[in-house]
């Protein structure tokens, strides 16, 4: 069986990795060992920050929903509840959107979840 040398192959991954962590302080950048462990943990923390972006924005959406409601005369609850009865279906994105952008046509909707809450309270 042939001997196999992996200079090729081994200097590559060495690069990716020595790559990914240029910009690490001290040997975190420079020895490969302490590189690769550096860019592991920075992938974990890339992943779970790729999911924990997506509650950020959401809770902000939330907060400028309800700092509209509140203008408006009405929770951010009973907004979401009365949304849902006069079967709008927009998500928290657009509806913070409006909220900032297009105060009219954020109290049209607080108007017409109103009358949806109004109309379950009445039957």
């Amino acid at each position: 069986m042939p001997r196999v040398k992996r200079g090729t192959k081994r200097n590559d991954r060495r690069k990716k990795i020595l790559k990914r962590a240029s910009g690490y302080f001290l040997t975190k950048s420079k020895l490969y060992q302490a590189a690769q462990e550096a860019v592991e943990r920075g992938l974990k923390f890339a992943y779970s920050g790729r999911k924990q972006k997506k509650r950020q924005y959401r809770s902000l959406w939330i907060v400028r929903i309800n700092a509209a409601a509140k203008i408006n005369g009405i929770s951010y609850s009973q907004l979401i509840h009365g949304l849902k009865l006069a079967a709008i279906d927009l998500d928290r994105k657009i509806l913070a959107d409006m909220a900032v952008r297009d105060e009219q046509g954020f109290a049209a909707l607080v108007v017409q979840a109103k009358a949806a809450l109004g109309t379950k309270t009445a039957a």
